[in-house]
């Protein structure tokens, strides 16, 4: 069986897409999507993005971290799948799409992707760290030393330990630069490694900090080692909402591979 495939970056974080619409691919084959993510023996991402149809939207997402395992909601890997869809001619420069949490609106404008995430109505403070979920459930802590940090040693301890356990967390180290600039780095479970950038990531990382006080801004840049990311929020009775996850998505190449 030979599969067409595309590569994608969104700052520095990678994804193998498939355009699935004919459900040519197994998506219980784990071995499979993890051999395919596989930096050294396969084509090596991330995570893995099926495009598939759908009834009554522009199309759905399906999302695999590079462990093989179908995962929680992916905010680069949302905003490269819909540069994709635009790519195949599936969408204009505006779409509604479904995924893991639920229907995301994306605007494609010069390259840029803004990415509407799913409102946030519960950030819970503790003394050393913040935890929320933005579609995928974040651990982030302020680390004012973030380029002299081992994330994988730490990133690890804090996603296995209490109260994460098995089920695990994503976890944040953030420095503040100004009041709306907040430098990231991330660990992802599922990758069980630092990424360049991850976008549920840093939409957490703004809200965290403005949870927090560290920012009065509502529109707040984060620097991640991969690239520039941008996250707009409005703040309410309920929690945050309106919140746009915003940056590049580049095709990187296409591909054929056999099994």
């Amino acid at each position: 069986m030979t599969v067409t495939f595309y590569k994608y970056q969104g700052t520095g974080n990678d994804f193998v897409i498939i355009d699935n619409r004919q459900l040519v691919f197994d998506k219980n084959d784990t071995k499979r999507i993890k051999h395919l993510c596989d930096r050294r023996f396969g084509i090596g991402a991330d995570g893995l993005i099926l495009l598939e149809e759908h009834d009554t939207l522009d199309f759905k997402m399906v999302y695999f971290n590079s462990d093989g395992n179908e995962s929680s909601m992916c905010g680069n890997g949302g905003r490269c799948i819909v540069a994709f869809a635009n790519f195949l001619g599936l969408i204009g420069q505006q779409t509604t799409f479904l995924a893991i949490d639920g229907e995301h609106q994306a605007i494609i404008e010069d390259g840029i992707v803004r990415l509407h995430m799913q409102d946030v109505d519960h950030v819970e403070k503790y003394e050393n760290h913040v935890f929320l979920n933005t579609g995928s459930p974040h651990h982030v802590e302020i680390n004012n030393n973030l380029q002299e940090l081992n994330i994988k040693a730490l990133g690890s301890k804090i996603r296995y330990g209490a109260p994460y356990f098995e089920a695990g967390s994503n976890v944040n180290f953030v420095s503040k630069h100004s009041n709306d600039n907040f430098l990231v780095r991330t660990y992802e479970r599922g990758v069980e490694d630092e990424t360049l950038s991850c976008g549920t990531g840093v939409t957490a990382v703004a809200l965290a900090m403005h949870a927090l006080g560290e920012t009065t801004a509502n529109n707040v840049t984060l620097q991640t080692p991969g690239g520039q990311l941008k996250v707009s929020f409005k703040q309410s009775a309920a929690g945050y909402t309106d919140i746009w996850l915003q940056g590049p998505a580049i095709q990187v190449f296409k591909g054929e591979i056999s099994w």
